[in-house]
């Protein structure tokens, strides 16, 4: 049987969703462990940032300036966990960054909404440690992707 490495087969694209949690860090070191090195995989970094309700700023400057100031921390954020995958041997062309604005949809379906639209197999995130209470009043992102996923598969790393 003669294998060569990833004659022309596309790449197993995976998505990671990340936040700015000790939870997202974990996923991102864990497929980098898992992963890297390899070829035939490729990565997107996702990271959606969740705008408030309007009537949460007193002003539209305010608006923008949390924004901006949102998306900038995002976006150095993204840039490490990018450098954590090339180091662990993913090539720089295979790890890209995608940074959303969401509005009050929820993160979950816009998860699976990117997933969708870019075609990935499979979906990483942490899985954040809340109670019992905070799970029934907020829910759980990692527990609906497990559930709504469609053509793909859902990674939750603890």
């Amino acid at each position: 049987m003669n294998i060569e490495a990833n004659s022309g087969a596309r790449d197993k694209h995976l998505l990671i969703a990340i936040d700015d949690t000790q939870d997202s860090k974990r996923a991102i070191l864990y497929v980098g462990e898992f992963l890297g090195g390899f070829p035939g995989f490729k990565i997107t970094l996702l990271s959606i940032v969740q705008e408030p309700e309007e009537d949460f700023f007193r002003s539209e400057q305010e608006r923008v300036s949390w924004i901006n100031d949102k998306k900038k921390e995002m976006s150095g954020l993204l840039d490490k966990y990018r450098q954590v995958l090339i180091q662990s041997g993913f090539q720089e062309d295979k790890v890209d960054v995608k940074l959303c604005i969401g509005d009050a949809k929820s993160l979950s379906d816009m998860i699976l909404s990117f997933q969708c639209d870019i075609g990935c197999c499979t979906v990483v995130v942490g899985r954040h440690h809340k109670s019992k209470t905070e799970e029934f009043l907020f829910g759980s992102i990692s527990s609906q992707l497990i559930h709504e996923a469609k053509n793909c598969a859902v990674w939750v790393v603890e």
